[in-house]
């Protein structure tokens, strides 16, 4: 296989990647990251669900949350990818601040493909996906028939705490 066909041959992974906002004007900061998304050469935008409103998850004490999932081709490679969403959350206005905190924009890499990847600075799957609603409904919604890399189980097959 040739470097060029290797690299195209990454577009045919779908690679899902959460989304969520809860300062400001929420809407407008994902709409930020998707054009933000859309902008790369190096990425196609498949599809999106439908933006959620959803209660903060960990850190309680802050304002209500707007998610989503998007699903993208990339010829990124998953550590490429990390590096360049967490570019694009400090040029979208994200600040370092504590876990679970509030925050401007937060995009994460919830699967790439069926890779299965445990390094220090990148899990994936994402390591919470499962156990939180405001990514497996989106999730869902993009993938219905979608299946966890590690288990083998259908993701619509996890529960939810409060379900």
């Amino acid at each position: 296989m040739t470097a060029a066909s290797a690299r195209s041959s990454r577009f045919d992974e779908s690679v899902y990647i959460g989304l969520g906002s809860n300062l400001g004007d929420r809407h407008a900061h994902l709409a930020d990251a998707m054009h933000y998304l859309q902008n790369s050469s190096n990425i196609r935008v498949v599809a999106t669900s439908s933006f959620l409103e959803t209660l903060p998850w960990g850190h309680t004490d802050q304002p209500d949350f707007l998610n989503g999932v998007t699903e993208i081709r990339t010829d990124f490679s998953p550590a490429e990818l990390l590096k360049f969403l967490k570019d694009g959350e400090q040029i979208l206005g994200r600040t370092p601040a504590e876990r679970w905190g509030p925050r401007v924009i937060d995009m994460d890499i919830l699967l790439f493909g069926n890779r299965i990847i445990k390094d220090t600075d990148l899990v994936i799957p994402h390591p919470e996906m499962t156990r939180r609603r405001f990514v497996l409904d989106p999730l869902l919604e993009l993938n219905p028939h979608g299946v966890h890399p590690i288990s083998g189980r259908k993701l619509r097959e996890f529960t939810v705490a409060g379900d």
